[in-house]
């Protein structure tokens, strides 16, 4: 039976018409959208955060992963390893960027949380002492020199250039350096200082390593610290000090990075997996994509130094086990090498 309608009500009936058409094309556009971008009907949103020396290798990796994968949206934000730990051991976040290793306090407070996570090597760093370039009077420094300078006990006591060595000039010494959330800073004052120490206060600190290279490029008096791969990027407007830790002055480079003779300051960089998070399609690629001998120049074209294939092996392996906890037991990887690490874990 046909029903005959009259007065406002064809109107409106026909614009629910309308309403109802518009709604069945728009369910079919975004098909046919989600099928182009190999299924997934939502854009994916994968949060990192933490390490600002991690940043780089980040964000290489994000710009080329989301070309290839562009339903997926990664995050990066530069907190420090210990900023991104916090984050990360609450569930805020599904990646912690770390440039050492997660401590005893931060395991308890993802142990609290019911955090399960997976610790992912990706490339290997050395941390850089630098001066402004017109400094000609430092060429090395040795670890208990710098230990000297940056110890708890310096703070407003060892303020300039001769008190370091006598045959220094009378110059103010002012320092520059990652703050106290920094995985730099702990892995440095851990190396030169002792695990359970803190540095000096009195330095120009930030979490932004580029601030520090400003700081120090433009201070002929300065001296500061950070990831390899921000003295390669400003080479031209820093001066890189060698270290002596007992086996002669030794310059952080690729090689002496990679067979760890630039010593007590190379260190491996991570990346940290929430297991909750490691099966999830859009989590899995991106770490897939680190660890992909294929994108292994990436992580050297942003200054740092790619893992050895047979560590990489072992690294793939633990993630698709999803291997939980840290292989370094104390905390600490300083003079730990990495391959022998994993090798005893595995």
């Amino acid at each position: 039976m046909r029903h005959q309608f009259s007065g406002k009500y064809p109107a409106k009936w026909a614009a629910l018409t309308l309403l109802i058409l518009l709604g069945l094309t728009a369910c079919r556009e975004t098909e046919t959208s989600a099928q182009n971008r190999g299924g997934r009907g939502d854009i994916n949103n994968l949060s990192v955060d933490g390490s600002s020396t991690v940043f780089p290798i980040s964000e290489a990796m994000a710009e080329e992963f989301m070309k290839i994968n562009p339903g997926v949206k990664v995050t990066i934000g530069i907190s420090g390893s210990g900023g991104g730990f916090k984050k990360f051991c609450q569930g805020e976040i599904d990646i912690s960027n770390a440039s050492r290793a997660i401590d005893v306090t931060e395991r308890e407070l993802c142990e609290e949380n019911g955090i399960e996570y997976i610790e992912i090597p990706i490339a290997l760093d050395g941390i850089s002492v630098v001066v402004h370039p017109n400094n000609d009077f430092v060429q090395c420094l040795s670890v208990e020199e710098l230990k000297r300078i940056w110890e708890p006990a310096a703070e407003g006591k060892i303020v300039n250039w001769n008190q370091i060595r006598s045959t220094f000039p009378n110059r103010p010494l002012r320092l520059f350096g990652p703050g106290t959330d920094s995985g730099t800073h702990d892995y440095f004052t851990a190396a030169l200082v002792g695990q359970e120490q803190q540095s000096r206060g009195d330095y120009t600190a930030s979490e932004d390593d580029n601030i520090i290279v400003q700081g120090v490029a433009a201070d002929a008096e300065g001296l500061g610290f950070f990831g390899y791969s921000y003295y390669q990027e400003n080479k031209n407007k820093l001066k890189l000090v060698e270290i002596d830790s007992g086996e002669g002055c030794i310059a952080p480079t690729p090689s002496t990075i990679a067979d760890n003779s630039y010593q007590p300051l190379s260190r491996p960089e991570f990346i940290y997996i929430n297991k909750s998070q490691a099966d999830r399609p859009d989590v899995k690629a991106f770490v897939e994509f680190h660890l992909n001998p294929a994108h292994q120049y990436l992580i050297s074209e942003v200054g740092y130094v790619p893992l050895p294939e047979s560590v990489i092996k072992v690294v793939k392996n633990r993630y698709q086990q999803r291997k939980v906890g840290s292989v370094f037991k104390s905390g600490s990887t300083v003079e730990i090498n990495l391959h022998d690490a994993l090798k005893v874990e595995n």
